[in-house]
């Protein structure tokens, strides 16, 4: 199950959204994860960010892995478009496929993947993201 909540008044996409999730899932091999795809604002970004990462700032993205096997446990990918429209600046995406850029990291942190443990790590997980940024074009 995937489930996409805009907690905002920005205009999101959730079809194209969860085409993404999808692809990546499957891609994956983990066609029946669940995950919460959730759209939030600068502000709740922020203390979340704060209360987890100990970040006081807003960030794009933020995820949570399972913590158990549970069937009903959902993964959650937070993203907040302000910060990724700031991204976009220096970018020569456009904002929807930059979000999409974002998701696609976001989920792969949900399934383990982390370009903060090793150099190595790093290299698999933005080689796994082209992978899938490339499916979305």
């Amino acid at each position: 199950m995937i489930e996409i909540n805009n907690l905002t008044n920005f205009v999101v996409d959730k079809k194209f959204f969860l085409g993404v999730a999808k692809k990546i899932l499957k891609g994956e091999n983990k066609q029946i994860e669940n995950i919460s795809i959730a759209f939030v604002s600068p502000e709740e970004i922020q203390k979340l960010n704060k209360k987890y990462r100990k970040k006081d700032k807003p960030t794009d993205v933020l995820s949570f892995e399972k913590v158990s096997e549970f069937k009903d446990e959902v993964s959650e990918v937070i993203i907040c478009p302000w910060q990724v429209r700031e991204n976009v600046k220096e970018s020569t995406l456009s904002l929807k496929k930059e979000l999409a850029k974002i998701l696609i990291h976001g989920i792969l942190h949900t399934l383990g993947y982390d370009h903060e443990i090793s150099q190595k790590e790093a290299e698999r997980m933005e080689s796994k993201e082209r992978l899938y940024f490339e499916k979305i074009k």
